[in-house]
């Protein structure tokens, strides 16, 4: 455990963050995790302040080449902060993620804080609220240090779309770290915050954890609000975290679910204790390995990660099973008819009218629009545009969008019938490991390909969790992704805290 003070961690010109850090001592910083940070908060071997500022420094350093963060909420933090540690001074009962150093990717606001979702059609946009995921953290005492990077509305799979330019991967900068919540998975691999949150519409949260060798959750659709979320396409988004391990995973997991009346979607459901099912025995769980995951064009790195990890679960004295998910072929097409047709609704509030950028040049209402949209949206999310207005086009809704929304009902009806079965899905979560930068930037289909194991569940709603389970032999990590039942994520964490056990 490091014992950090906030004499010991002051910043400076000199760009040596670290030497100037004389306070730390004997903790290594990349393995910080969310029950030691609130132990030494408590403990008062630290202070929640000292944390805030070494995690700074670390970012000062070190994002230049990462690009991770967009914008730093250094006031907010450091006001939070100062709270915890008045708490700690009194004695008094410290929250669940007390001092807790958190990011939070750009498609959710914080009040006064940038929210550009990754475009240039937000840049100066600041709103005036912010995202219930973002409340609940706060009010458990998190240290909000700022917003992410990630692809434009969450579009994409590398996040190489941002308008703000891209993320690199920290385990190796030639390479992608996965989108579209690349900046949250990339702050979590390269030690800049302990926990993040991302988003995943179609694999975003997932994709970049495998990529960057971190644990990052999907929540079961309803698990947890979408309030505050810029909206990409609204039945399919879900907002979960990327931590350094499932326990923490579970912690925020805790923190951000539960029903919000500002959410129509949200479940009702009681939300269980994941932390506590963390300790239940895995013995008996019916493991289920959906063949059609394992065909052409996966790895063969991967798919030996992957067998390790099932007779890992075997030894474990989990039964370990076949199953089939037949519909799967069609999960790529029906989703990018889906989450395109969505987002070419949601986003026509981007008109230059209301907030975000505006092209002062036009004469024309209608010019406005079109010369603004033009310039602020980027090239990945005009395609999607198009494709989406197409599908719901006159003449077409019938043949593409109604067609894809009964196939989802099939990829649906697919999970159930498996569920039946057996209690976790295990699957990869990529069919390669991390690409390298502009390796696929100018073929759109084989940037989509990237998503082939990760649609189907985000199309059906259950919840999935992407664990590391190795390394290829350049060095590169590989994530195992595991796939649960709706809202019944305690399960799937533990499963995913054996997988992840094993790998030490």
């Amino acid at each position: 455990m490091s014992l950090i003070t906030p004499e010991g961690c002051k910043g400076g010109d000199d760009g040596n963050f670290e030497a100037r850090c004389v306070s730390v001592k004997a903790m290594e910083l990349e393995n910080l995790a969310i029950e030691e940070t609130r132990s030494a908060v408590v403990s008062g071997e630290t202070t929640a302040t000292a944390l805030a500022e070494l995690h700074y420094g670390r970012i000062e350093v070190g994002d230049s080449k990462i690009n991770s963060f967009l914008a730093l909420s250094r006031e907010r933090a450091l006001i939070q902060a100062g709270k915890i540690d008045a708490m700690a001074a009194k004695g008094e009962v410290l929250p669940t993620l007390a001092g807790v150093p958190v990011g939070i990717k750009d498609v959710l606001t914080m009040q006064g804080a940038p929210a550009t979702a990754g475009s240039l059609i937000l840049k100066g946009y600041r709103p005036p609220y912010d995202a219930t995921v973002v409340t609940k953290l706060e009010a458990a005492g998190a240290v909000l240090l700022g917003k992410l990077n990630c692809d434009e509305f969450a579009m994409g799979s590398s996040n190489e779309n941002s308008a703000y330019g891209p993320v690199l991967n920290p385990k190796a900068l030639d390479r992608v770290p996965g989108g579209s919540s690349g900046g949250s998975a990339a702050a979590v691999a390269a030690n800049f915050a302990v926990a993040t949150l991302g988003t995943d519409t179609g694999g975003s949260i997932r994709q970049p954890a495998a990529f960057c060798g971190v644990v990052g959750v999907l929540p079961t659709y309803g698990r947890v609000s979408r309030y505050g979320l810029i909206a990409f396409a609204s039945s399919l988004d879900r907002v979960g975290p990327f931590t350094r391990n499932v326990k923490d995973a579970a912690t925020v997991l805790q923190v951000i679910a539960g029903q919000d009346h500002m959410d129509a979607t949200s479940s009702d459901r009681p939300v269980d204790d994941y932390v506590a099912a963390l300790s239940k025995p895995v013995e008996g769980l019916r493991i289920g390995v959906p063949e059609e995951y394992f065909g052409e064009g996966l790895d063969p790195e991967i798919r030996g990660a992957i067998e390790t990890v099932l007779d890992g679960l075997k030894m474990a004295k989990c039964v370990v099973k076949p199953v089939s998910l037949p519909h799967t072929k069609y999960a790529i097409p029906t989703y990018y008819v889906i989450a395109t047709a969505e987002a070419s609704s949601n986003l026509s509030r981007f008109d230059g009218v209301r907030f975000g950028l505006r092209d002062a040049e036009a004469k024309t209402l209608s010019e406005m629009f079109r010369k603004t949209r033009d310039a602020g949206f980027g090239a990945e999310v005009k395609r999607r545009i198009l494709l989406g207005t197409y599908s719901l086009s006159a003449g077409y809704y019938d043949a593409y969008y109604k067609k894809a929304q009964q196939v989802r009902t099939l990829l649906t009806r697919d999970f159930l019938t498996a569920f039946n079965e057996v209690d976790v899905l295990v699957a990869p979560v990529t069919p390669t490991p991390a690409f390298k930068l502009g390796e696929k930037t100018d073929d759109p289909l084989q940037m989509y390909l990237e998503d082939i194991y990760s649609v189907a569940a985000s199309l059906a709603g259950v919840c999935g969790i992407s664990v590391p389970c190795g390394e290829t032999k350049s060095g590169l990590p590989i994530g195992v992704q595991l796939i649960g039942k709706h809202f019944d994520e305690a399960t799937m964490l533990r499963v995913a805290q054996v997988v992840e056990c094993q790998q030490r």
